[in-house]
């Protein structure tokens, strides 16, 4: 007799549970679990109880009948089709053996119903069902956000195999990497997800986007931030210093006064924010003394201090 699974402890949400809190429990698990990600021992099988608790929960006609018929199995529905009522006819049909628990292919056949009545369903024919839309992580330097890339990438994906057991498969795509993107968006990849069942079409590939660390610069939404070291002399008389932008360099006029800690912006300087229009750079300044001193330089600097009558500290 096939043991009976509790596919809400699996995903460890309650009966009542709404489908989004399903779907959000689903994804944290599968994420965890993942194969390609997780490299423990038992990783796979729990990954599989995840998919096999999804495709009943996340499926509300199939997630009905497991409310009504799971929890008081006994094995009696085994290749006889079970009539669930006046109005509603059906029998299993295995479209996917060897994918799913023993529990499971009894239960629902392997995923497929033949329905005919008055249910509301569709009558004749396997049920159709989209495939699952898979995510991944996709890294991007700041220059590929900035100036837009073409992307050639490769995955190692779990997919069922023939005899419905998960088999690690990989394959090419090319992504287009649209300019101004930011860090944790999505690009989606249309079609290229799980496979449908029934004839069902196939879900989404979603590629989370990670803007790798930059040397030079960091990243606040559409605004960058750098930082430059200026003299305490350019600090106190203002100067033009060489500033680094992501597309080149530019003259910053340092004004007369500026203190170290401050701030300039420089307008149109930042990230895309829509075709023709940039947001901004932010310069932080820091002002640098000079670690080693030439006999000038100490003369200059100690007349300086004769010669002055500021008090920072006042």
């Amino acid at each position: 007799m096939a043991a009976f699974q509790d596919y809400y402890a699996t995903l460890g949400v309650s009966k009542t549970a709404s489908q989004e809190e399903i779907q959000r429990a689903y994804r944290k698990l599968a994420r965890k679990y993942h194969p390609d990600i997780n490299k423990a021992g038992d990783a796979e099988e729990k990954f599989k109880q995840i998919n096999e608790a999804d495709e009943v929960l996340g499926d509300p006609e199939k997630r009905t009948k497991y409310d009504q018929f799971g929890s008081g199995w006994d094995g009696q529905f085994v290749n006889q089709g079970y009539q669930g009522g006046d109005d509603v006819h059906f029998r299993f049909t295995n479209t996917d053996p060897g994918q799913f628990s023993d529990f499971f292919q009894n239960l629902f056949g392997g995923g497929g119903w033949d329905f005919t009545g008055e249910s509301g369903l569709r009558g004749g024919g396997v049920r159709r069902r989209r495939g699952r839309d898979h995510e991944t992580a996709i890294n991007i330097t700041l220059a590929d956000a900035y100036h837009g890339a073409k992307k050639s990438i490769e995955l190692e994906r779990v997919e069922p195999a023939s005899d419905g057991r998960p088999t690690r498969t990989r394959r090419s795509y090319d992504v287009t990497i649209p300019q101004g993107v930011t860090d944790g968006s999505l690009i989606r990849l249309a079609g290229q997800g799980g496979s449908g069942s029934g004839g069902g079409e196939a879900g989404d590939l979603f590629l989370r986007v990670n803007i790798l660390p930059d040397s030079r610069f960091t990243l606040n939404g559409h605004d960058l931030t750098t930082t430059v070291d200026i003299t305490p002399w350019e600090a106190a008389l203002g100067a033009k210093v060489m500033v680094p932008t992501v597309d080149g360099r530019i003259n910053l006029t340092v004004p007369a006064g500026t203190q170290s800690g401050q701030s300039l912006r420089v307008r149109g300087k930042g990230m895309p924010v829509a075709p023709r229009r940039y947001a901004d750079l932010l310069v932080n300044i820091r002002i640098v003394v000079p670690q080693h001193l030439s006999a000038r330089e100490r003369h200059l600097f100690e007349e300086l201090a004769k010669e002055s009558r500021f008090d920072p500290r006042k």
